[in-house]
């Protein structure tokens, strides 16, 4: 491709979101440049060397679903795999995999540069080129212009980025790299709302100082599963993680540095994530436990750089060595890196629409840390949905938005633009009201159509979907089909605590109880019989008894989801004058102006606002 300043897509960021959004922009078309300060740190792991996790692991088989490439990239490096939550409902089953962190980067560079749509420059961006309203372009630190129909701003944490090791700070966005500047303060004199947050990390240690038989050894599943639906390989084999505990003493050592640690002494103002904590925060705030979990996590298959999950903290640097030197099997540590604290801008993202457009700025996008989200997979999604909603734009396309009932990413990004957020946010599974159809075995369905139709999915994932239903179809047809005698199934049943059965029973009843699960049924012949006719795979046989044991749950859902999709339709005019309505509160007034809710489902959705406000709103539409 002839390198020129003029594109279709601008994306400004390298990270997770950056990433997507470049891919994703290429893919469907769009003549895309990826802006980065560093190539050398495109697709970098900032924290942990992890993706996935309890609802994070839904998200990435989202974005796998729809043709984006983290869940493939994810697959292909990584060094352990885990289905967590085995053992609650399919809901929470949620993937996760340690990755190699260096082959992670390396796989997300080659990907991009895989991608005849993309190209790529190293400079600092330092503010944009807007027009009348709408973005046309960004400028460098070496004021070079490059002009675009669109821009996404995937900053991460360097937007006026300051990292914190005790009393000591200085300016950055990562460790070793320098912060971004300009944009923030471009942005805020356009009428942008501006914020600070905080996250932290963890020090990083010599894996060959430490003394594993004082921890508990973290085995992978005995049999891996994978995050994408295309043909990846799943692992052959895997790297264990380990387990130790902080004790007493160490929660002492952390305390005497409590007087240098700028979460203490002022010198951090900004909100940390919640679920995330420092270390120090943990002792502080739990004061009433005398240990926490530890987790030793190996960086790659062949380096020895270990990740201390769980240890996040800014303290000084002979505070945290003395403190991490305490913990059982780290009496010899050698630290590589110290942990640290970062303050960046964010922007409240109620300023920006479904689509991941600013309402101010016609034309900009922002994803990722910029809305005030945290992590890789929140993050990634939120790439994914800039890019193809820019490139949709250029295109002159329809906007491409999933409900909250369609995809854990449509939870997130409604979630954001409707409540906002003044803490970084993270996915939960609790934060999706219809997390029973949102299960991340059935992404595929719920997705990849989508993602065909949009361009960014190739066609043989829709080939592959249709052959796995089919198949998903057939075994559960042939298993409503077929009976089973008292005789073949009474003695699995008595092993399993369930009642045994006194005449010829549909297979699919017992199915449907709870002690069992098909795989136990596989040694009752008539049941061997029809799994064993056809090649099944692990998660056909999954969603077929998910299917059969959840049949009354997932129907009710579905009607809730009508019920919303009802509401939903009500739309509420762009330009509408909440001024006029009279007999709304003034905090939901002020809300409604503020956000500029779409729907009458958004408008129910945002905090503050009364079942009375919404009565009186709906009277108003005419309703």
């Amino acid at each position: 491709m002839k390198h020129s300043n003029k594109y279709d897509v601008i994306v400004v960021g390298g990270g997770h979101a950056g990433c997507e959004a470049a891919y994703a922009a290429g893919k469907m078309g769009a003549n895309t440049l990826l802006v980065t300060m560093n190539m050398q740190a495109i697709g970098q792991m900032s924290c942990n060397p992890a993706m996935g996790g309890v609802a994070k692991g839904q998200i990435v088989r989202e974005i796998d679903a729809l043709g984006g490439m983290s869940g493939i990239v994810t697959d292909e490096t990584m060094i352990q795999f885990r289905m967590l939550n085995r053992s609650k409902g399919p809901a929470m089953w949620s993937p996760r995999a340690q990755s190699d962190r260096m082959l992670f980067a390396e796989k997300w560079r080659l990907v991009l540069e895989s991608n005849p749509n993309v190209d790529f420059y190293q400079e600092m961006i330092t503010s944009l080129i807007v027009e009348q309203g709408r973005v046309i372009g960004v400028n460098t630190a070496l004021g070079i212009p490059f002009y675009a129909k669109a821009v996404v701003l995937t900053n991460g944490t360097f937007l006026n980025g300051l990292i914190h090791i005790g009393e000591q700070n200085y300016g950055g966005g990562r460790m070793g790299e320098r912060g971004a500047t300009g944009i923030t303060e471009q942005l805020n004199a356009l009428g942008f709302e501006s914020g600070r947050m905080k996250t932290g990390t963890p020090p990083r240690v010599d894996g060959r100082s430490l003394d594993y038989s004082k921890f508990e050894e973290q085995f992978g599943d005995a049999q891996p599963s994978k995050f994408s639906y295309t043909p990846t390989r799943p692992l052959a084999k895997q790297r264990s993680c380990w387990i130790t505990y902080t004790n007493p003493e160490v929660h002492d050592l952390l305390r005497e540095g409590f007087d240098r640690s700028p979460m203490f002494n002022g010198a951090i103002q900004s909100t940390g994530p919640r679920y995330c904590p420092s270390i120090e925060d943990k002792i502080n705030r739990f004061a009433d436990k005398d240990r926490h979990q530890i987790f030793v996590e190996p960086e790659g298959w062949n380096t020895v750089e270990m990740y201390i999950n769980g240890f996040s903290t800014s303290l000084p640097h002979d505070v945290q060595l003395k403190a991490i030197q305490s913990i059982p099997g780290f009496a010899n540590a050698k630290i590589f890196r110290p942990g640290y604290a970062i303050e960046y801008d964010y922007f409240p993202p109620t300023q920006i629409k479904h689509t991941l457009e600013t309402k101010l700025v016609t034309g900009l996008y922002f994803a990722g840390q910029i809305n005030g989200t945290t992590g890789y997979e929140e993050a990634a999604c939120q790439g994914l949905m800039a890019g193809i909603n820019a490139a949709l734009q250029v295109f002159e396309r329809p906007a491409f938005i999933l409900d909250r009932s369609e995809a854990y990413i449509g939870v997130l990004i409604d979630d954001l633009i409707t409540k906002g957020t003044e803490e970084p946010y993270r996915m939960f599974t609790s934060r999706a009201e219809f997390r029973l159809l949102l299960r991340q075995d059935n992404a595929d369905q719920r997705l990849t159509p989508k993602g065909v139709a949009l361009g960014l999915a190739d066609e043989s994932r829709m080939l592959r979907l249709e052959e796995k239903l089919n198949k998903i179809a057939k075994l559960n047809s042939d298993l409503t089909q077929l009976s089973v005698e008292p005789s073949e199934v009474n003695d699995l049943l008595d092993r399993v605590s369930s009642s045994p059965i006194k005449q010829r029973s549909k297979a699919v009843a017992l199915v449907s109880r709870p002690q069992l699960n098909l795989r136990q049924l596989n040694e009752v012949a008539t049941i061997a019989d029809v799994l064993q006719a056809d090649d099944y795979s692990e998660e056909e046989i999954d969603q077929v008894e998910i299917a059969i044991k959840y049949a009354g749950y997932i129907e009710r859902e579905q009607q809730n989801v009508d019920k919303m999709v009802r509401l939903q339709e009500l739309a509420i005019p762009e330009q509408f004058d909440y001024q006029k309505v009279k007999g709304l509160s003034t905090e939901s007034r002020q809300k409604f102006e503020k956000i500029r809710p779409t729907t009458l489902s958004q408008a129910s959705r945002i905090s503050g606002v009364s079942p009375a406000d919404l009565n009186v709103l709906l009277i108003y539409l005419g309703r």
